[in-house]
């Protein structure tokens, strides 16, 4: 049931209080906010899982009632709720809070759900298996590690897309996060393993969680910005890893 007494400033403060160092603490942050997730990120206007659908919806020509689809951070499956309403119908899921896969199953859209706490566990995906790879907003110091994307590309079959969507948070953590991450997806590209599909930036990605919700002389809304990078695997790429 939802909460009809939060508002943004109460969301920010949740938000906040998810960046922790124990992935434990985390995780049971997690759990104890699935029930209000997608409500509470309507309030912020948080766009992630619509950004990664349209522009996968954009970029993608093969069927959608056969592309298989690994959902990464899955949550409550908003990602794949949107990707439904489009024609696809194969979902994976894979998430570390065991409160969010339970909202996810709830949707009956994924033939399997797996609980994984990404970074500290491989990810539970077979290789050269899925069509569609996505991360929807996950993407940041203190969530998922950069090195979850190279695990991301393996997961993906030859042709297949991988998508990911982030917030362009403020601090020296998120800023070396960002730069950590456009190294490896350049380096990945180098290697030959994907190419880039298209990159595009929105100005209004949610409202910024980090300023100060106690602040009553900020008259209009702050945003952050956001990016979405999509990328193709290479056709050739079991070649490559056994050359």
């Amino acid at each position: 049931m939802s909460d009809s007494s939060r508002t943004a400033e109460s969301v920010k403060v949740t938000y906040q209080s998810c960046i922790t160092s124990d992935p434990r603490d985390q995780v049971q942050l997690y759990n104890n906010w699935a029930e209000n997730y997608e409500e509470d990120h309507n309030l912020v206007g948080y766009r992630a899982p619509h950004l990664a659908v349209n522009f996968l919806s954009e970029n993608f020509s093969g069927s959608r009632e056969e592309a298989q689809v690994l959902d990464v951070a899955c949550g409550t499956g908003w990602v794949a709720k949107l990707m439904a309403e489009l024609g696809f119908r194969h979902f994976v899921g894979v998430d570390g809070s065991k409160g969010m896969l339970e909202l996810a199953a709830k949707t009956g859209l994924y033939q399997d759900l797996r609980l994984a706490l990404l970074g500290t566990q491989p990810l539970p995906a077979q290789t050269g298996v899925f069509d569609v790879v996505v991360i929807a907003g996950a993407l940041d110091a203190g969530f998922v590690p950069v090195s979850v994307v190279r695990e991301m590309c393996h997961a993906a079959k030859p042709g297949g897309f991988v998508c990911m969507v982030r917030g362009d948070h403020t601090g020296a953590p998120a800023d070396k996060y960002k730069k950590d991450l456009e190294r490896e997806l350049q380096l990945m590209e180098e290697e030959g393993l994907w190419s880039l599909v298209g990159i595009k930036r929105v100005d209004r990605y949610m409202e910024d969680p980090h300023v100060n919700p106690e602040r009553d002389d900020v008259q209009d809304k702050p945003y952050i910005s956001g990016t979405v990078y999509l990328y193709q695997k290479s056709i050739d790429t079991a070649v490559k890893s056994r050359d």
